[in-house]
Order: structure tokens, then C-alpha cells, then sequence
């Protein structure tokens, strides 16, 4: 029988829902909504950029950047939340969650407004600038995975943690929405204010000047919800979990959540046991033993889910301007296009994103982790396959709104399900002293997934014939058959989610089998107690 667990941890798990709860996720949420802001904004903008920086006099068409810009801008923050991702992780578990916390929102803060300034006038140094402090904002991003996840599990009860930790990661939703609704705010006040004849009638004309004006504000408005909560995030107390187990220290952990659930909470005397704890490393045969295969589970269920994820970014240019939301562009003055793609892109997350998030939370602590994700898997796959094997039918004038609808419902079961799951399991089934390690791993495993899913299916999806791929691309393999290869990456998706155990409803410490460790190290202890003549072999 495990030992007893530790009063203060028993007393976060047994806890009613209340107000520090709430506050916890919004002071955990807007790390993550400052993420989806910042990451999704660059979309909104990557047009207007081009029309800038990029024109060509003579040309049929508004300027674009080149392929390698393109890829460089959109990808160099996902490399920078991989890195950060793995380092802040491997922090978090070595100093303290609440240690690392307000780093990573002190580099979101300088980082976005230092996006939006640039070194030079010329193309080739303001998309450096933006690539370099691009991939210092992703790395202090790929921070926050890790450790607000790692918080809001070991702040929750035991009976709705999931749908706690969800809730935070839901935040995402509210900051695409953000995103787009400021994008349609700005556009359409500075439209008001310098009005431009479609690039058809004046190619120079149809982008003011003040143009340039517009992407760096909406770059730079990101610094604000993180610098909002910095203050708030300086004034947590570090996790009981982590004083209590990792820094063992058990009277500060009950005094810290003594204030926190205002409740007494008697510090435990400490016990010799404590203090030898079985403290097995992350790269050690017992947790290869203990926690590989969970590790595994949990790293290729997130890789193989961003990849069909990440690369909904492609087809959605496409189908926007399939159903007649977004014009072609030379009809469209410069102002008015980022109108237009902020509109679309914000209907899209109303419509699809955000529901999907907030049903995961409704459900996640009813049906279970495991439910959900296969279920988001096995709807994902039938959705691909839906929308591959009659791609022709599909691309008929008429058929456009099933093809949405269809598409719609593949992102709405990808967040009510792995997207949302593969965020929360990791923070729950690892001990304490690896947890922000082990999530931080898995989320760059699944940023790494972006990446193929973003850049990789840039190219296949290319046509088949080069001359009617887009300027710059190789020939690829056509949108069909890209389909066809994701449907087959959300079915292996299907099977590495069953090495995922179910945490539902379980205590952390059960979960991450920290009771037994602790468990075997007070036998071995008394064991060597009673036989002081004698080594007793390991339990």
C-alpha cells in the first residue's frame, strides 16, 4: 500500500473549485493567449509585407514574398518555441516553476515590440530584424508550454483538473479571435482615414505609406495582455508539489497554500524518508522502465497531431478565396486586403477553433483524456479522407461549402480532441522533479510536427505539373494526395494514443507512481533498520 500522501497535496486535490482557480488560469491562459496573438498575427500580415517590400513595377499582380522569406518569417518563431520548449522545460524542474515564470513573459514583451521596429529601410533588413526578435519571441513562447501547464496541474483538484488545464490552453482560441478582430479594427480605421484605388487602377498607389504603420502596430499590441500579467504572475507561490517534492520542503508548501486555498494546512514534520527519496534521472533505466512508453505515447501523438494541424494553414488561403471571402488581390487595395483575411480568418476561429476548445474543457473530466483523443484522431482521419477521395467533386464551384463544412469539421474535432489532450496529459502522469521536462519534450515534439506540417506540406502540396505550382515551388504532389498522407498520419495518430494512460480523476502522485517510489524507499529504510547486519537488495 502506497504511503500517505503528503497533507498539503492531498489538501489541493480534495479542494472545491474556487477563486484561485479561476485565477490561475487567466494568469496561466495569457501566456497562452499572447502565443496564439503573436504566432497568428504574422498570418494577417505576411500579404501586407509583401505588397511593401516586394513590389514589382509592371507586375500583373501585388508583390508577395519570395518562398524563402515566406517560409524564414512564418517559421523562425516555430523553431525558437522548439528550442525554448526544451530549455525552459528542463529549467522549470531545476529552479522552480515560479522562477522561470516571468522570464518567459519578460522575452514575449520585449520581443514583440522589438518585432515591430525594424534596422534599415531596405526589404532584406526589416525581415531580419523580424526574424531575429521572431525567434527570440518563440523561444520565450516555448517557455510557457512547459511551466503553465505544469502549474495549473499541480494548483487543481483531483476532480477537474483536466478541464483546468484545458482552460488554459482554450486561451489560445480567445487570442486568435484577438488577433482578428483588432487586425479588422486597425485596417478599417486607417482605410477610413487614407483611402487607395485597387492595385488594378494604381499599382503604386493602392499601398499608402502608411501602410507600414499597420503591420507593426498589430505586431507590437502583442507585448500588452503579457506585460498586463506579469505582475500578477511575480505574486504566485511556487507549486506545493515542487517545494514539497522536489525541494522538500513541506512546512513552506503548507504555508504558501495555507494563503492561497485559506484554509489551515499543518506543516508535516520532516521524516527521514523524505529525505532520501528514489530520485531515478530522466536518461536512468527505471524511467525508461516506469515512463518510457508513456514518454513515447506522448511525444508521437503531439508530433503526428501538429503535423495535420499546422497544415491547415496552407489549404485555408486557398479556400477562402474558393468560397469568394477573400478577392483576388489585384482587385483589392492593400488596407483593404488585410480587412479581408482578418474577416475570414476570424470567422474561421469563431466558427471552428474556439467551440472545439471549450467543448474539450466541458468534457475532458467526463469522458476521460483517452475518449477524447481518439475520438479527435478517428474523426479527423474519416474528415481527410472525406474531403481526398473525391477532391475532384470537391473543386466544383458548387460543392465549395461542403468542402468548408468538411474542412470546419476536421479542426473542430482536432481541438475537442488530440489538440487539446495532447497539452494536458503530459502535465499529469510524470513525477514531480521531470514533469516541466517531460512536457516541455513532448511540446517539441509537436512544434517539430508544425514544422513538417507547415513547410514540409508547403511543398507537396504543390501541383504536379511545375508550371502551375506557385512561383518559386518545386512541383509536388498535388492537394489530394497531401490529404491522403495526413488522413494516413491522424490514423497512426489513433494507435500511439493507446500508450497514453488515462489520468481521469486520479491524484497526481497515483498517476506518476511518486506514492510507491516513496513507498519502496520507507520499506528499504526500515528494512535496513531492523537488519543492520545485513544489505537488503533494492525493492
Amino acid at each position: 500500500m502506497a504511503r500517505e500522501q503528503i497533507q498539503v497535496l492531498n489538501a489541493l486535490d480534495v479542494a472545491k473549485t474556487q477563486w484561485y482557480h479561476f485565477t490561475a488560469i487567466v494568469i496561466a491562459g495569457m501566456g497562452f493567449f499572447t502565443d496564439a496573438y503573436d504566432l497568428f498575427c504574422i498570418s494577417l500580415v505576411t500579404k501586407l509585407l509583401g505588397r511593401i517590400y516586394y513590389h514589382v513595377d509592371g507586375a500583373a499582380k501585388p508583390g508577395t514574398l519570395p518562398p524563402n522569406v515566406a517560409a524564414a518569417v512564418n517559421g523562425v518563431a516555430f523553431c525558437g518555441t522548439l528550442s525554448g520548449q526544451l530549455f525552459f522545460g528542463w529549467l522549470g524542474d531545476k529552479l522552480g516553476r515560479k522562477n522561470v515564470y516571468g522570464m518567459t513573459l519578460m522575452i514575449m514583451v520585449i520581443c514583440s515590440v522589438g518585432s515591430g521596429l525594424s534596422f534599415g529601410h531596405s526589404p532584406k533588413s526589416v525581415m531580419a530584424t523580424l526574424c531575429f526578435f521572431r525567434f527570440w519571441l518563440g523561444f520565450g513562447i516555448g517557455g510557457d508550454y512547459p511551466l503553465s501547464a505544469t502549474i495549473m496541474s499541480e494548483y487543481s483538484n483531483k476532480k477537474t483538473r483536466g478541464a483546468f488545464i484545458a482552460a488554459v490552453f482554450a486561451m489560445q482560441g480567445f487570442g486568435i479571435l484577438a488577433g482578428g478582430i483588432f487586425a479588422i479594427i486597425i485596417s478599417v480605421a486607417f482605410k477610413a482615414r487614407f483611402d487607395a484605388p485597387p492595385y488594378s487602377v494604381d499599382p503604386i498607389g493602392s499601398t499608402v505609406p502608411q501602410a507600414d504603420y499597420i503591420w507593426r502596430i498589430i505586431v507590437m499590441v502583442g507585448a500588452l495582455p503579457a506585460a498586463l500579467t506579469y505582475y500578477w504572475r511575480m505574486k504566485m507561490p511556487e507549486t506545493a508539489r515542487y517545494t514539497a517534492l522536489v525541494a522538500k520542503n513541506t512546512a513552506q508548501a503548507a504555508s504558501d497554500m495555507s494563503k492561497v486555498l485559506q484554509v489551515e494546512i499543518q506543516a508535516e514534520p520532516k521524516k527521514e524518508e523524505q529525505a532520501k527519496t528514489n530520485s531515478f534521472g530522466l536518461f536512468s533505466k527505471e524511467f525508461l522502465h516506469r515512463h518510457g512508453l508513456h514518454l513515447l505515447g506522448t511525444t508521437s501523438t503531439w508530433f503526428l497531431l501538429d503535423i495535420a494541424f499546422y497544415s491547415q494553414n496552407l489549404f485555408q488561403k486557398d479556400i477562402f478565396s474558393a468560397i469568394g471571402w477573400i478577392p483576388h488581390a489585384e482587385t483589392m487595395n492593400a488596407l483593404e486586403e488585410v480587412y479581408r483575411i482578418a474577416r475570414a480568418q476570424t470567422l474561421i476561429a469563431l466558427c471552428s477553433t474556439v467551440p472545439g476548445y471549450w467543448f474539450t474543457v466541458a468534457f475532458i473530466d467526463r469522458i476521460g483524456r483517452f475518449a477524447i483523443q481518439l475520438m479527435g484522431f478517428f474523426f479527423m482521419t474519416v474528415f481527410m479522407f472525406a474531403l481526398a477521395i473525391p477532391y475532384d467533386h470537391w473543386t466544383h464551384k458548387d460543392n465549395r461549402i461542403g468542402f468548408v463544412v468538411l474542412y470546419s469539421l476536421t479542426f473542430f474535432f482536432a481541438n475537442f480532441g488530440p489538440n487539446a489532450t495532447t497539452f494536458v496529459v503530459p502535465a499529469e502522469i510524470f513525477p514531480a522533479r521531470l514533469r516541466s521536462t517531460c512536457h516541455g519534450i513532448s511540446a517539441a515534439c509537436g512544434k517539430l510536427g508544425a514544422i513538417v506540417g507547415a513547410f514540409g506540406f508547403l511543398y507537396l502540396a504543390q501541383n504536379k505539373d511545375k508550371s502551375k505550382a506557385d512561383a518559386g515551388y518545386p512541383a509536388g504532389i498535388g492537394v489530394k494526395n497531401s490529404l491522403l498522407v495526413l488522413g494516413v498520419v491522424n490514423i497512426l495518430g489513433f494507435f500511439f494514443t493507446f500508450l497514453v494512460p488515462e489520468a481521469n480523476g486520479k491524484s497526481l502522485e497515483d498517476m506518476s507512481g511518486e506514492n510507491d517510489e516513496e513507498d519502496e524507499t520507507t520499506q528499504e529504510l526500515e528494512q535496513s533498520h531492523s537488519h543492520n547486519n545485513r544489505t537488503v537488495p533494492f525493492v
